[in-house]
C-alpha cells in the first residue's frame, strides 16, 4: 500500500477528514513501511538496536503457544516471554474463550460508577493465593502503575516521620517517576528530577541493610525485587528474606516486594518470596496476570497497612482505583489465567522444566567454559551469563583485550542472540544492567521437547568459538545491507 503523504496542518484548519490507516491496512503493512513510521513517529533512536539484532526485518503475523508466526511463515520459538508477561503461552485457548465470551455478551467494560463483579472477583481471587494477610487490593495497568500504588500506600501508613525509602543497587521498579526514583539506572534515572526520600544498598547485603535501618530512623520503607530480572537473574543469598523480615519488624520497617516479573508461578510458586516461608508487607503483580491478553496489575497489601492509609472515608479516595484500573474483560481475562494456571499445572511445570533447562545449560557451560561464565536462576527465570571478551581469547591477547572489556560488554551476548533468532528461529532476551547476561523467561506452557530445541540451537551457535561467532554475525549484518 501507499503511504499517506501530508502534513498535521492540512486538515487541521480546515476539518475534513484525515487520511487515517484502516485497522486493515495496518495489518497488511510491510516490514519496511512498518520501519518507517517507527521512525518518523515512534522511537528512531530504539530503531538503531533493532538493526543490529536483525529485529527489523522481522513481522509478526501471529502467535500461538510458544510460537511466533512470521509474515513469511517463520515459526519463532519464544523463549523471551515478554519479560515474564507472555506466562500462558500466546493466544491461549481458554482465555482467548473468556474474552471472546464477555465480548459476546455486550458485558460492561469501563464501570467506574458502579461495583464490578469482575473487579471484586479477582481482587478475592488474589487474596486467596496470597499468603498471610495480603488480602487489600488496587488494580491497574502495568508494573509501574502497581508499584507505584505500593509505593504511595506503604508511605501514606508510615507518615512523614518515617518516609524514606531503602531499595537496592541494580533494581528495576519500573519508568514512571515515583518508582524511577529507586530503579538504579543512570540511564532510565536522564536528567529528571526525581524524589529525594531514598537510600540505597547493595542488593542482597543484610548487614547494610541492617546498618541503614539501625543508623537511620527515617526509613519506613523497603522496596526490592525477589530476583532481580534487569539485574541479570540475581537473587539475594539463602536467609536473606527471612533477617530482612526480621529487621523490618524490629524497625517497624514495612517491606515492599516487588513481584511483578518474578511472580505468578514464574519460579515453580506463585510468589518468589513463598521459598523462604515469608510474607512481605506490600507485593506488585503485573505483565502475566493480564493472562498474556490484558494489561493488569495489582497491589496487594495487608489489610493493616491498607486501611491505615486509606482506611477512612476522608482517605479512601486519596490513591482510588484508575480510570482503567479493573476493566472488565482485562479481570476476566486475569481471573481465567490464574484458574489456568493451578488447572494446568503450570507452576509445577515451570519448576519441571526449568530445572531440566538449568541442568542442560550447566553441560553447555562445562562444554564451552571459556565463553559461558554461569547458570543460575529458579524455574523458568534464567540467566546465563558470558565471559567477558578477554576471556575468550589467548593467554597473550588477554591483558591487551581486557581494557576493551567494558565497552565490548554485552556484545557477545548480541552476537549469539542475533545468530540464534537468524539462524534457529529462536528468541531470547537481554538484561539492562549486565549486559554479559542472555535472560531465558519461557512461557510456562514450554516442553522438554522445546528445551532441547532451544539447546540444540545454543549449542550449535557456542561450537562455532569466539572467532565464528563474530565473524557470522558479522555475516548476517553484511548480506542484510545486500
Amino acid at each position: 500500500m501507499s503511504m499517506p503523504a501530508f502534513k498535521p496542518e492540512d486538515t487541521a484548519m480546515t476539518g475534513a477528514r484525515p487520511q487515517l490507516i484502516s485497522v486493515e491496512a495496518a495489518k497488511q503493512l510491510d516490514a519496511g513501511q512498518v520501519k518507517e513510521l517507527f521512525a518518523a513517529h515512534l522511537n528512531p533512536g530504539q530503531l538503531h538496536f533493532l538493526k543490529l539484532l536483525g529485529f527489523d526485518r522481522i513481522l509478526v503475523d501471529r502467535a500461538e503457544g510458544m510460537h511466533y508466526i512470521t509474515r513469511d511463515g517463520r515459526r519463532i520459538l519464544d523463549f523471551f516471554g515478554g519479560f515474564c508477561s507472555v506466562a500462558f503461552g500466546h493466544n491461549h485457548p481458554r482465555i482467548i474463550a473468556a474474552r471472546q465470551k464477555f465480548q459476546d455478551e455486550n458485558r460492561h467494560e469501563i464501570c467506574m460508577a458502579f461495583m464490578s463483579q469482575y473487579a471484586a472477583a479477582l481482587a478475592k481471587n488474589l487474596a486467596t493465593i496470597a499468603p498471610g494477610n495480603l488480602d487489600m487490593v488496587f488494580l491497574g495497568s502495568t508494573g509501574s502503575e502497581a508499584m507505584e500504588a505500593a509505593l504511595k500506600v506503604a508511605e501514606q501508613a508510615q507518615g512523614p516521620a518515617k518516609s524514606k525509602i531503602l531499595h537496592a543497587a541494580n533494581s528495576f521498579h519500573g519508568k514512571t517517576k515515583g518508582v524511577l526514583s529507586v530503579t538504579d539506572s543512570t540511564l532510565y534515572q536522564s536528567q529528571f528530577k526525581l524524589v529525594e526520600n531514598r537510600i540505597k544498598v547493595p542488593f542482597g547485603n543484610i548487614e547494610a541493610v541492617r546498618l541503614a535501618l539501625e543508623s537511620d530512623p527515617a526509613i519506613g520503607i523497603v522496596v526490592m525485587e525477589t530476583i532481580q530480572g534487569g539485574g541479570g537473574i540475581v537473587e539475594a543469598p539463602e536467609g536473606f528474606w527471612r533477617e530482612l523480615r526480621a529487621l523490618c519488624d524490629k524497625h517497624g520497617v514495612l517491606w515492599i516486594a516487588d513481584e511483578v516479573q518474578c511472580g505468578l508461578g514464574r519460579t515453580g510458586q506463585f510468589f518468589a518470596f513463598e521459598r523462604d516461608g515469608v510474607v512481605p508487607d506490600v507485593t506488585a503483580l503485573a505483565k502475566a496476570l493480564g493472562g498474556s491478553k490484558a494489561a493488569m496489575g495489582a497491589m496487594i497489601a495487608r489489610r493493616e497497612v491498607y486501611m491505615k492509609a486509606y482506611g477512612k472515608p476522608k482517605t479512601a479516595l486519596i490513591h482510588a482505583q484508575a480510570t482503567f484500573g479493573g476493566m472488565g474483560e482485562a479481570c476476566v481475562s486475569a481471573i481465567e489465567a490464574l484458574n489456568v494456571l493451578y488447572d494446568e499445572d503450570l507452576m509445577g511445570n515451570a519448576r519441571r522444566q526449568g530445572d531440566y533447562l538449568i541442568e542442560r545449560l550447566n553441560g553447555l557451560r562445562a562444554k564451552y567454559p571459556t565463553l559461558l561464565k554461569e547458570i543460575r536462576g529458579r524455574g523458568l527465570m534464567i540467566g546465563v551469563e558470558f565471559q567477558d571478551i578477554s576471556e575468550t581469547m589467548p593467554f597473550g591477547l588477554k591483558h591487551m583485550v581486557a581494557l576493551l572489556d567494558d565497552k565490548l560488554k554485552g556484545s557477545l551476548c548480541g552476537f549469539v542472540g542475533a545468530l540464534l533468532l537468524k539462524e534457529h528461529d529462536v528468541l531470547v532476551a537481554f538484561t539492562e544492567y549486565n549486559r554479559n547476561v542472555i535472560r531465558l523467561e519461557p512461557p510456562l506452557i514450554v516442553t522438554r521437547e522445546q528445551c532441547d530445541e532451544f539447546i540444540s540451537a545454543l549449542d550449535e551457535v557456542l561450537s562455532r568459538g569466539v572467532t565464528g561467532i563474530v565473524t557470522g554475525y558479522l555475516r548476517k549484518v553484511a548480506a542484510a545491507k545486500g
